[in-house]
């Protein structure tokens, strides 16, 4: 149960820190107010107003009963209570008296009014209104065959200071919670920037300069981030220009084992030491151009709907079918794109008959899925596949060709703009290559 409540609120409480910053200040807040309120209108409010009714009523009580001694001025008598205790006293003789009265029932007012009433005179003998004038209260008392009408000032039976406190309890606390909200969102920008900042670098865009901001351990925070964004950046500059420094070595060697090849007078030898050389040529021609691509290229903003059309029209096969959202727009490094789809397909093409590229987008995600009909690589071997240089005996990397890093080159690329790569089975009974990118 405990579990099922947790989950609850965590299902209605706001996802973000700003907010959830807000709610922490806010609820405090509102509670209070809310408190006070409480315990000023039912300690002193209704208290007060209380008395002010069982007063008015007590006074009306002492008119009626001097109003009955034979011997009064009536006239002088209405004017004395009017003019002392600001009640306007008519008598009308010979009316029809109507007790029947909407009374409100949610107005304290009314409340208060009536178990006065109710205490003096007998049920039926009274009645009042409380709506039909802003200021007055009509009140009505059976006299013999006729009935008196009070028109009372409302500030009679309720203090006036109740407005002037409720805007007093209610402006200070809508001017702290927007002072809050200045606060917070100063506070949380800092955050904010550097989840921004990560989601960037993880993305593989270049980020220019990051400057830490905000209280001290949102700054400390900023500051390791960015030690390690630049130690991240310095380790993939060494390892590039490692592996092209590398590459260009050995091409020398390389070069001067195809002018030998020429010496040797034994062609079976001859011919399986040129495919082991230009195996070894191709594998490096691929890691350089990989570590340039990766290395040099700068995001952009392009129509990845347009570049995987073409990537499809330059192969020219009907046995390529295609299912494109239109006009999708992703910022990333173009030729790494083109090259990851490029490998894929072609990688479909020479194992498989048949290839259906799909693109869509959902939410905030990019999906292509690349599917094939062919023989499929085994489930145990789909993470292995994504290694360098990694082959597998049968199906699709079984090839002299093949230099085991297309894949991986791929998942690099993928991976480097924030998203990931995964195989499965396909649903044409071949291999499913699923890419998700975030848009």
């Amino acid at each position: 149960m405990f579990y099922g409540l947790s989950n609850f609120f965590k299902q209605i409480l706001p996802k973000r820190l700003f907010y959830r910053a807000l709610l922490i200040v806010a609820i405090p807040v509102i509670v209070l107010q809310l408190v006070i309120t409480i315990v000023f209108f039912d300690s002193l409010w209704i208290k007060t107003n209380k008395g002010m009714t069982k007063t008015l009523v007590k006074e009306i009580s002492t008119f009626i009963e001097v109003y009955n001694n034979e011997k009064s001025d009536k006239d002088g008598l209405s004017n004395l209570f009017s003019l002392f205790l600001d009640l306007n006293i008519e008598f009308f003789e010979n009316k029809e008296f109507n007790d029947n009265y909407n009374e409100r029932w949610f107005s304290p007012i009314d409340r208060t009014l009536r178990r006065e009433l109710k205490s003096n005179f007998t049920h039926g003998n009274y009645w009042f209104n409380t709506t039909n004038y802003k200021e007055l209260i009509d009140l009505r008392i059976k006299y013999q065959d006729g009935y008196f009408r009070f028109l009372i000032p409302k500030d009679r039976v309720a203090s006036s200071s109740a407005r002037i406190f409720a805007l007093w309890i209610t402006v200070p606390a809508v001017i702290m919670i927007f002072i809050s909200l200045i606060f917070l969102k100063n506070q949380t920008r800092p955050i904010t920037n550097l989840a921004r900042a990560a989601e960037r670098f993880g993305k593989g865009e270049e980020i220019e300069k990051f400057k830490p901001s905000g209280a001290m351990e949102i700054r400390q925070a900023g500051e390791e981030f960015d030690k390690m964004r630049k130690r991240i950046l310095r380790h993939l500059k060494q390892r590039n220009e490692m592996l092209s420094g590398i590459s260009h070595d050995l091409r020398t060697p390389l070069t001067r084992m195809k002018l030998q090849l020429a010496f040797i007078k034994n062609d079976d030898l001859s011919k399986k030491l040129s495919e082991d050389i230009n195996e070894m040529e191709k594998m490096l021609n691929e890691y350089l151009q990989f570590t340039r691509s990766s290395y040099s290229e700068k995001d952009e903003m392009f129509n990845l709907s347009e570049l995987i059309e073409k990537i499809i029209e330059k192969y020219d096969n009907q046995n390529i079918s295609k299912n494109l959202a239109p006009r999708i727009y992703i910022n990333g490094k173009k030729n790494l794109i083109n090259r990851c789809i490029n490998n894929l397909v072609d990688n479909a093409l020479k194992y498989a008959s048949k290839v259906k590229v799909d693109l869509a987008k959902k939410n905030k995600n990019l999906f292509i899925s690349i599917n094939d009909n062919g023989p499929g690589i085994p489930k145990n071997e789909h993470e292995n596949v994504f290694k360098p240089f990694y082959k597998i005996d049968k199906g699709r990397a079984d090839s002299k060709a093949s230099v085991g890093l297309g894949l991986s080159i791929a998942s690099d690329i993928i991976k480097s703009h924030g998203g990931n790569i995964k195989l499965e089975k396909s649903n044409m009974k071949g291999l499913s290559v699923k890419i998700f990118l975030p848009f």
